[in-house]
């Protein structure tokens, strides 16, 4: 095996990518204008100016147009501002185009999500003698064959190979390698750091950790009885440590799906506990179809404030992809192992997939297990043409809790949004 320091790792990340994206797809049909070049963004519906921005370009920026924020108040801070919607199947389309690329290279490409993929070039070293060489080629064959710019991070392991693609943008070449961490790495706020997130860096500040420098030269054992397992861990990544193996994708039979989220508050009642995870059963239960699967096995998680929890997982009497069969699992699942304690983070998954359909659930269920299917079916393709959050339930309206949680096939996006 490998040891870390001969091993090389790049990791390719799209620059603005739904932006660019769309630029490219408007170029080949025959326009002549770049919105890479002027004040534009894609997100929400152009006319009603629904939804919030999913990206911008860079001469946006320069209104202090913010990815996230409301299409109604980016247009107040520009008003010549040109909208694109969104279009997902383009993004997979490109997203596709430039791994039949990568994988070119090596053969050990990992689509970490629909616009950044690692690649692990180390059993290529023999043909790719100068990896720094190799992927400044990589880059600009990309931007000269597909028409859009990436940054490429060099290093030993994904985590320094991903911080350093995120060093300086757009359309840059960075290595972080271990004897670069000081300057490169250490320097930057603690903010910046992979996995320190908007709750995490105010606490870290409090601690008088203001760099990942600061972090990473800090007391360990302090650091793990304030944080626990997730101290170490981003303690771990301050210091550029990390193992973790490039993952070819195309090669690995889906044996779960599940997603979770880590709660920006205290969550201290069961109601609000059970919206979130009808959240996450909502984009589990998608990713479940869209996969063309079943699933028999039901699990969930949770962690409080202090990051301990528990999780609990059932085997079903029958196969379902039925967003309201995995949601009701799940609550009851959640009301036999949570202690009270005050939660900031849950998570579901369903395993025992297998495409072989079952189409009785229960005796009870039987009449409404095929108007259930077609209604989840409808809400997806809507969700899919429209936007992730074309259709939510009404029952988020004045929650302020997020409607869907976790990954989709649709990644990102915020529309229109209709009531159910």
């Amino acid at each position: 095996m490998k040891t870390n320091n001969e091993r090389i790792i790049f990791h390719v990340d799209v620059n603005s990518a739904f932006l660019s994206w769309s630029a490219v797809d408007a170029i080949q049909r025959g326009s002549s204008l770049d919105i890479r070049e002027i004040p534009s963004a894609v997100g929400g519906d152009v006319e009603s100016r629904h939804g919030i921005i999913l990206a911008k370009s860079i001469p946006a920026k320069k209104y202090k147009i913010q990815t996230g924020e409301p299409i109604f108040s980016a247009k107040e801070k520009c008003p010549q501002l040109f909208l694109v919607p969104p279009n997902y199947d383009l993004y997979v389309r490109c997203n596709d185009a430039m791994v039949n690329i990568l994988r070119e290279y090596t053969p050990l490409v990992e689509r970490y999500s629909i616009d950044e993929c690692f690649l692990d070039m180390t059993t290529v070293k023999g043909i790719y003698k100068d990896p720094v060489e190799t992927a400044f080629k990589l880059k600009e064959r990309i931007k000269r064959e597909l028409g859009f710019t990436v940054n490429i991070g060099v290093s030993n392991n994904k985590l320094l190979a991903k911080m350093g693609s995120e060093l300086k943008k757009p359309d840059r070449l960075h290595t972080l390698f271990p004897n670069e961490i000081k300057d490169k790495l250490w320097p930057l706020p603690v903010s910046e750091l992979f996995m320190v997130g908007r709750a995490t860096s105010p606490k870290l500040n409090a601690m008088n950790i203001y760099t990942i420098g600061d972090l990473a030269n800090y007391n360990l054992d302090i650091i793990r009885r304030k944080f626990k397992s997730y101290g170490v861990m981003i303690w771990n990544y301050a210091n550029g440590i990390d193992s973790s193996p490039v993952i070819d994708n195309k090669s690995i039979e889906v044996k779960s799906i599940g997603n979770s989220t880590t709660i920006p508050f205290d969550v201290e009642d069961r109601t609000t506990a059970h919206m979130v995870l009808l959240s996450l059963a909502e984009t589990v239960g998608m990713r479940l179809r869209h996969s063309e699967n079943l699933c028999q096995l039901v699990y969930v998680r949770y962690r409080n404030n202090l990051f301990m929890g528990s999780a609990k997982q059932r085997k079903l009497k029958y196969k379902t992809d039925c967003t309201d069969h995995i949601n009701k699992e799940a609550c009851a699942l959640f009301d036999e192992i949570w202690d009270g304690s005050p939660i900031r983070q849950l998570g579901i998954s369903v395993s025992q997939l297998s495409t072989a359909y079952i189409n009785q659930v229960s005796f009870f269920d039987e009449r409404n297990m095929e108007k259930k299917q077609r209604l989840d079916k409808t809400i997806d393709k809507i969700r899919m043409k429209y936007g992730l959050n074309s259709l939510v339930r009404s029952v988020f309206l004045t929650s302020g809790l997020k409607p869907l949680n976790g990954g989709s096939p649709l990644e990102k996006g915020e529309e229109r949004t209709t009531i159910f």
